[in-house]
């Protein structure tokens, strides 16, 4: 994938379904790069926000670790003390929101019926919780 460049040039195929960035227009996109990381190019991660058009700018986040090289962005001390914690409350908050937004939608169809129904007492939708972390 990334060695023929098949991802950027929209030639990349999963069991028979061509890949198209663009279309992603659900979750949210993190890409994390190492300051100091001499395999990858600088930009290189950073690049898939050019290319997930779909995905809202208010929803892309980058995260440079700083002292980082291409190995310890994963492990090691900067990964369990600077990317871990990064990465689990990003996931923490797109996981939380798609989960309520999937049951938001069978509770509105719910709450309409017992209106129109003439009942006066209405079927409480689960309030959302806001994310306690911003991004980054």
């Amino acid at each position: 994938m990334f060695q023929d460049f098949a991802l950027v040039e929209g030639t990349w195929d999963v069991n028979g379904t061509r890949v198209q960035p663009q279309d992603i227009t659900t979750g949210a996109l993190l890409t994390v790069e190492g300051e100091l990381d001499d395999i990858s190019g600088a930009g290189q991660t950073r690049a898939a926000h050019d290319l997930c058009t779909g995905i809202p700018k208010s929803r892309q986040f980058h995260y440079d670790v700083h002292g980082a090289g291409h190995y310890g962005i994963f492990s090691g001390r900067r990964w369990r003390e600077m990317v871990y914690p990064e990465v689990k409350a990003f996931i923490s908050r797109y996981d939380r929101e798609a989960r309520e937004q999937a049951v938001a939608p069978a509770a509105r169809p719910q709450r309409a019926r017992v209106a129109q129904a003439g009942r006066t007492a209405g079927v409480a939708a689960k309030k959302p919780r806001s994310a306690t972390r911003g991004a980054r």
